[in-house]
């Protein structure tokens, strides 16, 4: 099968999973439920993914992938890591209170091996935080902060009980004027705790 094709039919499966799981729960959201909802061959789907587990991480990842990309295109060029930030929190904050994040971490919080939830933190946020910290890395502020800290710090002030108040039916999902409106008003608050940064590259000039 052509990589396009494939890609095309991991999305269609992808979407079936998404219904099995909002039905059913990640527990009852078998493989071979899921391939027969997909009109796709249990056979298939191990070869593709291994299993129940390596399909929902293949999810989990791709649902992570636009902000994974624009951070490592931006680490990549070197960009001004303030600039970095402010471009990449609406992304990073819309994929977290998005539906395919809500209906992972309901029925992460439901499932009770816990398998669900270690994957969603392998793939979801263990994997972006390095990046982060990469920019975070950049920024010369003189504040006392590791990136470390600073990783933690800003995640905080950005998403704070969002992900929980979404996950309990508290919040419906956000617009792209809110996401915007709380991107900003997180960096604000950031830059206020830490001073106001000297990118690497200006402190080289």
């Amino acid at each position: 099968m052509k990589e396009e094709s494939k890609q095309k039919r991991h999305a269609q499966i992808a979407n079936c999973a998404y219904d099995v799981l909002g039905t059913s729960g990640y527990s009852g959201a078998s493989l071979l439920t899921i391939a027969k909802a997909a009109k796709a061959s249990n056979e298939t789907l191990y070869r593709w993914y291994g299993g129940k587990l390596g399909l929902f991480e293949a999810m989990i990842r791709d649902n992570a992938a636009e902000t994974r990309e624009r951070l490592e295109a931006a680490i990549g060029s070197e960009a001004d890591p303030m600039q970095t930030l402010k471009a990449i929190a609406p992304v990073l904050l819309g994929m977290v209170l998005g539906e395919k994040a809500v209906l992972l971490n309901r029925a992460a919080a439901a499932d009770p091996s816990n398998e669900l939830g270690k994957a969603i933190a392998r793939n979801g946020r263990d994997s972006l935080a390095p990046l982060i910290g990469n920019v975070m890395a950049r920024l010369s502020t003189g504040s006392g902060y590791s990136h470390h800290e600073m990783t933690d710090m800003f995640i905080s002030l950005l998403i704070g009980d969002l992900q929980v108040r979404r996950a309990i039916g508290a919040m419906s999902e956000p617009d792209a004027s809110y996401t915007e409106a709380r991107a900003n008003t997180a960096i604000d608050r950031f830059i206020s705790i830490i001073g106001q940064p000297v990118s690497s590259t200006a402190a080289k000039s």
